[in-house]
């Protein structure tokens, strides 16, 4: 069997639907490396199918009868991470009514998946470090050293160099799990297998529900291959379905396709990427905040040059005179905002208009990262409010993970 067929056969066993070159060769690197004990970095976009090829590893290695665990780390809380992992001690902890065993030790002789890799707290990754290093590792609350035969196979959607630059996470660890890097390509980066997955989608969902499969004429297909999916193949499998369940006739044309595509998803992330300082994991939240910031300085700029334009006589002022309540509630939106000097607006007779400037500030002007923390703290309660304090719904309205949510409402100091 030649390599392309083999990568065929495998691509085939494991449901992973395209062609493109990018494709192929992540599947052949995870041939190549299966059999052997190395550990592997997988990278790639949430939704561009990471998980598929941790399997594929799995299957292929000699370790495929020994057991297989999908742990995602960002989905556990930082103060029960440990214990899930590594096991934990009978009253190490509040809670702790009995000993467990954790999933390394569970898990000996098989392979760990450990999704969401750069969302693990500093203290577990040196935890982890010495499992790969040594093979060795020390329950929550005790003191004898375990030892462990597990494969690790990492997945994340950051840019994990650019969270050891920034000390978020172990350089150390970053060196060791990089192995051997594999790298998942995202949709928009397979164009021409894009509209073979929508076929597949469409047929499955057409089996499911017992209706026939739904069809793109040239324009929605065209509309199709134009947008970004920055969801990647489970956005795809998402909106697909949707279509399947939702539209009145199987043959899908533009106009009724563009009526399922979020409109955010076409151009907004791309526009303001290069202003949110070149990231590549923007999210929804920054973008918000990015626009929200800009329309609350450019309408404090105005304010404040309407009120001094006023103040130096601009014009005949019989503007302000006959606008004077208008200045007047200038006047005091502005005493309430922090970034400029506070304004006073005076009118002694009814046709004798002053504007009086106060050059003495008292307070100092709030940092726009302060507002911003404030802003993420009043959305946290929101969600956490409209979800009832139930963590996992929470995190996923707000777009962030479970154990980030988690995190954040320590630091709040967020009373659930």
């Amino acid at each position: 069997m030649t390599i392309n067929e083999e990568v065929q056969s495998i691509k085939q066993r494991f449901g992973i639907i395209g062609n493109a070159a990018t494709l192929n060769h992540a599947v052949q690197i995870a041939i190549q490396v299966a059999p052997t004990d190395m550990t592997v970095l997988i990278t790639g976009e949430s939704g561009s199918g990471k998980e598929s090829f941790s399997k594929i590893i799995h299957s292929l290695s000699v370790r495929k009868h020994g057991q297989f665990i999908a742990i995602n780390c960002g989905a556990i809380p930082e103060g029960t991470i440990d214990s899930e992992l590594f096991g934990h001690e009978k009253g190490s902890f509040t809670g702790a009514h009995e000993a467990r065993k954790g999933y390394f030790e569970v898990t000996n002789g098989g392979t760990i998946f450990l999704d969401e890799i750069g969302e693990m707290p500093l203290s577990t990754q040196a935890r982890l470090l010495r499992v790969l290093e040594n093979g060795e590792f020390i329950k929550v609350g005790a003191s004898k050293v375990l030892k462990t035969d597990v494969r690790v196979v990492a997945a994340t959607n950051v840019n994990l160099y650019d969270a050891v630059q920034k000390g978020r996470f172990r350089e150390d660890l970053y060196y060791r799990l990089n192995t051997v890097p594999i790298y998942v390509p995202p949709l928009r980066e397979r164009e021409a297998d894009i509209d073979l997955l929508f076929k597949k989608f469409a047929g499955d969902f057409s089996e499911k529900y017992r209706m026939s499969p739904v069809k793109l004429n040239e324009e929605a297909k065209a509309e199709l291959m134009r947008f970004r999916f920055p969801g990647n193949i489970r956005q795809l499998k998402n909106l697909v379905e949707q279509i399947s369940v939702l539209a009145k006739s199987r043959d899908i044309t533009k106009e009724v396709f563009l009526q399922y595509l979020p409109d955010h998803g076409k151009t907004t992330p791309m526009l303001l990427k290069d202003n949110l300082g070149g990231k590549d994991d923007i999210s929804e939240r920054d973008i918000l905040y990015k626009i929200l910031f800009d329309m609350k300085r450019d309408m404090n700029e105005l304010k404040k040059m309407v009120l001094e334009v006023a103040q130096n006589g601009g014009g005949d002022g019989q503007f302000v005179k006959e606008h004077a309540e208008l200045f007047e509630e200038l006047s005091k939106d502005m005493n309430k905002e922090n970034n400029y000097s506070p304004f006073v607006f005076k009118s002694a007779e009814p046709k004798q208009i002053e504007i009086e400037k106060i050059e003495d500030v008292t307070h100092e002007p709030e940092e726009e990262s302060l507002s911003i923390e404030r802003k993420e703290k009043e959305l946290i309660l929101k969600a956490l409010k409209k979800n009832k304090n139930k963590r996992k719904y929470a995190a996923q309205d707000l777009g962030i993970s479970e154990r980030t949510l988690y995190r954040k409402i320590k630091e709040y100091a967020i009373e659930e």
